[in-house]
C-alpha cells in the first residue's frame, strides 16, 4: 500500500487485513535497507518485458519506482512496478494474465483509485495496478524524477528512511505511513518547482 493520506492517522490493523488478499505479512522487527544495486534497472527491464509479454497492449504503461529507481538512494530490495491498464477494477481483463505469468494479487484497494498490488520473486516486487490516468500515477514519477535530480533531497529522503528503518515496526505499511509527512514535503517542492516556468533562450 502507498496511500498518502495517513499522515495523522496511519493505516490500522483491520483496514490492512480488509484489503490484504490472506494474511498481511507481519515483519515484528526493522526494515531492511540496502545500498543501491546499479542491476535494479536491469532487473526491472527484465521485469517490465514480462509484464509486455503477459499483458500486450492492455498494458498502458510500465514505470519503474520507489526507491529503487532512484540511483544512489538506499531502498528495500524490492523492485516497485507501476502498470496502467484501461480499467485497473476490471481485474478479470488483466490479473489472470499477470497470475499465469508468476505474479500473485495481494492488495485490493478499490476505494483508492482502484489500486492492485501484485507481487513477484526472483526478485522481489511489488507491481502498483492503477487505472490509466490515476493522480497516483503522476505523484509516484512526480517523486521519483525529484529525487534523481534533488541531492537534497534525495539526502533528507534517505535519512528518514534509515531512521524509520532503524525502528521496531509490525506491518512494512506503518513505517510506510511514518515517512508521509517527508513524502508530502518532497512532493510539494517538486511541484512548486515544475510549476516554475523554465526561461526561455534570450530573456534577460
Amino acid at each position: 500500500m502507498g496511500r498518502r493520506d495517513h499522515a495523522s492517522q496511519p493505516t490500522t490493523e483491520q483496514e490492512l487485513r480488509e484489503v490484504t488478499i490472506g494474511a498481511p505479512t507481519e515483519v515484528n522487527g526493522r526494515i531492511l535497507l540496502v545500498d543501491y544495486d546499479p542491476r535494479w534497472p536491469v532487473l526491472f527491464e527484465r521485469e517490465a518485458a514480462k509484464i509486455r509479454a503477459a499483458l500486450g497492449e492492455r498494458a498502458l504503461m510500465i514505470e519503474h519506482a520507489g526507491s529503487t529507481s532512484v540511483p544512489g538512494l538506499v531502498a528495500k530490495p524490492i523492485l516497485d512496478i507501476i502498470v496502467a491498464v484501461a480499467d485497473s477494477g476490471d481485474e478479470a481483463a488483466y490479473v489472470p494474465a499477470l497470475e499465469a505469468a508468476g505474479y500473485q494479487l495481494r492488495i485490493r484497494e478499490p476505494e483508492w483509485e482502484q489500486h492492485r498490488l501484485l507481487i513477484g520473486t526472483q526478485p522481489d516486487v511489488n507491481m502498483h495496478v492503477f487505472s490509466s490516468g490515476a493522480r497516483e500515477i503522476t505523484l509516484m514519477l512526480t517523486m521519483r524524477d525529484w529525487l534523481r535530480s534533488n541531492e537534497a533531497d534525495r539526502e533528507l529522503y534517505a535519512a528518514t528512511k534509515r531512521e524509520l528503518a532503524s525502528r521496531t515496526w509490525k506491518y512494512v505499511q506503518h513505517y510506510a505511513d511514518a515517512k508521509t509527512t517527508v513524502i508530502s514535503g518532497i512532493l510539494a517542492r517538486a511541484e512548486a518547482a515544475r510549476a516554475i516556468p523554465t526561461p526561455t533562450r534570450g530573456m534577460q
